[in-house]
C-alpha cells in the first residue's frame, strides 16, 4: 500500500475515481485518491443537534471517543430542548445535522408540522427501544395495558390526556399505532397534547397527562420515580422498528457530499462500538447520563439498554428486542419501506390530506447511496434490498407494496 501510494498514477485516473466515489473502486486505488484529498470532508467540523435521549447514544459516543477524526471531520453534539427547536435550527442551517425523529424529517420535507424544505435521511440510529407510559392513578384503577385502558375509558367517560413529542414524529405515531390497535381513536376518544421528552416525567408528575410515548430513559425514570408504569414497549408494538434517524437538508448533502459521508460512517462505526460488548454499553450509559447530555442517573440508562425490563408493577423480564444500535448491521440502513410507512401513518390521521408518491418521496430523502458509501467506508454490511416486511402488533402485515391501500385498510382513521 505504502508503495502504491508513491506510485505515479495518471491524474485522469485519479480523478475517475474520485467520480466514482467510494463504491466500486478498488481499495488500493480509494485509499490513494482519499490520500490525495479528492474525497477529504469539505466541511471539517459539524453541529449536530441532539435531545436528551438514550438514542442520541451513538452520535455522542463517536465524538467523544474520536472516531469523528478516523473520518477527518469533527463532531460537536448540541443538546436542544425540543423537536421543534431541532427542527427549526436544522432548516435555518444552525445545525449540520440532527438525532431527530424520522418522521419529523418527512413532515418538513413535504411541509407538514412546520416550514417545507428538502431533507434528507442518511441512516437510522437505533431500532426499539421507546415506551408507552400509564400514570400510576390510571394503574390503581386497572388499566395497565392496551386492553384494560380501553375498559377503563369506556367505563369511566372523561378527557383523557396523552401525549407525544411531535405530531409527525414517531412517538406520536406508536401511541396511535396501539391506541387504534385496541379500539381507542385517538384523535377523537382522547386529547393529545405535545411535550419534549425531558419533560414528560415532570408533567405527568403534576397530572397533565395520562400517559405518554417517548423515548428512553424517561419510562424508566417514571417508575422510578414511582409516577407511572410501563403499558407496552415500542418493539412490542413493531419489532425491529426504525426510530431516530441522522437527518440533514438536501441542500446540505449536495454542497457537501463527502462531509455526509464521513459523519455517517463516523456515527456507524460508533453505532457498532456500543453494541459490541456490555463494557461498551456501560461506559456510553456513564458518558450520555452526564449533565451536557440525557442529566439523569446512570441506572435510568443502563438497564434497558441491556434488556433488563420492569413495569413498574413487579413484573421483570429481559427483552432480547431492546434498543439496538447496530444489530450487526442490521440497524442502520434507510430503508425505503420504513421511511414510506410513516407516510401512510400521516395520511391515515389526515396530516396528510392526498396520498402522496410513497415510494418518490422515499427515494428523494432516504439517501441510500451516501449510506452505502459511508457502510464501505465502515466496513459494514449492506441489506439485499430497499425494502423490508414486519407484521405489526394488530397482525397487519406492512411490506411497502401498496403503501395506499395499507393506509386506507384501518379501521380506525382520521
Amino acid at each position: 500500500m505504502t508503495d502504491l501510494l508513491h506510485t505515479r498514477i495518471p491524474r485522469r485516473t485519479v480523478l475517475q475515481a474520485a467520480t466514482v466515489g467510494a463504491v466500486g473502486v478498488s481499495p488500493a486505488l480509494r485509499a490513494l485518491v482519499h490520500a490525495q484529498g479528492s474525497d477529504a470532508p469539505e466541511k471539517k467540523e459539524v453541529r449536530i443537534g441532539f435531545i436528551p435521549l438514550t438514542d442520541c447514544a451513538s452520535v455522542v459516543m463517536a465524538s467523544v471517543l474520536g472516531i469523528d477524526q478516523k473520518y477527518g471531520v469533527k463532531i460537536i453534539p448540541t443538546k436542544e430542548a425540543s423537536w421543534a427547536g431541532v427542527r427549526d435550527k436544522l432548516v435555518n442551517g444552525e445545525l449540520d445535522f440532527a438525532h431527530v425523529l424520522y418522521g419529523l424529517v418527512y413532515g418538513v420535507h413535504l411541509g407538514v408540522g412546520g416550514p417545507k424544505k428538502d431533507m434528507a435521511v442518511l441512516m437510522t440510529l437505533n431500532h426499539n427501544g421507546q415506551a408507552i407510559t400509564l400514570s400510576r392513578k390510571l394503574a390503581d384503577k386497572g388499566a395497565v395495558n392496551g386492553a384494560s385502558l380501553a375498559q377503563l375509558m369506556a367505563k369511566e367517560r372523561r378527557e383523557y390526556t396523552f401525549a407525544q413529542t411531535f405530531p409527525t414524529g414517531t412517538h406520536a405515531m406508536w401511541l396511535y399505532y396501539w391506541l387504534a390497535a385496541h379500539g381507542i381513536h385517538p384523535l377523537k376518544d382522547a386529547k393529545v397534547i405535545t411535550v419534549p421528552p425531558p419533560q414528560m416525567v415532570a408533567n405527568m408528575r403534576v397530572g397533565n397527562m395520562d400517559g405518554f410515548c417517548v423515548g428512553e430513559p424517561w419510562n424508566h425514570r417514571a417508575i422510578m420515580d414511582g409516577i407511572g408504569i410501563t403499558a407496552t414497549t415500542t418493539q412490542a408494538i413493531w419489532k425491529d422498528h426504525p426510530e431516530k434517524v441522522l437527518g440533514t437538508t438536501a441542500d446540505f448533502v449536495q454542497k457537501y457530499p463527502n462531509t455526509a459521508r464521513a459523519v455517517t460512517a463516523a456515527i456507524l462505526e460508533a453505532s457498532r462500538w456500543i453494541d459490541e460488548s456490555l463494557a461498551h454499553k456501560n461506559q456510553m450509559a456513564e458518558t450520555i447520563a452526564g449533565k451536557a447530555y440525557v442529566n439523569t442517573s446512570v441506572d435510568a440508562i443502563n438497564q434497558r439498554i441491556l434488556g433488563r425490563y420492569q413495569d413498574g408493577l413487579g413484573k421483570t423480564w429481559d427483552d432480547p428486542d431492546h434498543m439496538k444500535f447496530y444489530g450487526g448491521g442490521a440497524v442502520n440502513f434507510p430503508y425505503l419501506s420504513d421511511g414510506m410507512w410513516f407516510l401512510t401513518q400521516h395520511k391515515r390521521w389526515g396530516l396528510l390530506k392526498d396520498h402522496p408518491d410513497y415510494l418518490g418521496v422515499a427515494k428523494a430523502i432516504n439517501r441510500t447511496d451516501v449510506y452505502r458509501q459511508a457502510a464501505t467506508a465502515a466496513k459494514a454490511p449492506l441489506p439485499a434490498s430497499d425494502m423490508r416486511s414486519h407484521k405489526l402488533v394488530d397482525g397487519v402485515v406492512w411490506d411497502g407494496k401498496d403503501p395506499a391501500k395499507y393506509a386506507d385498510g384501518f379501521k380506525l382513521k382520521a
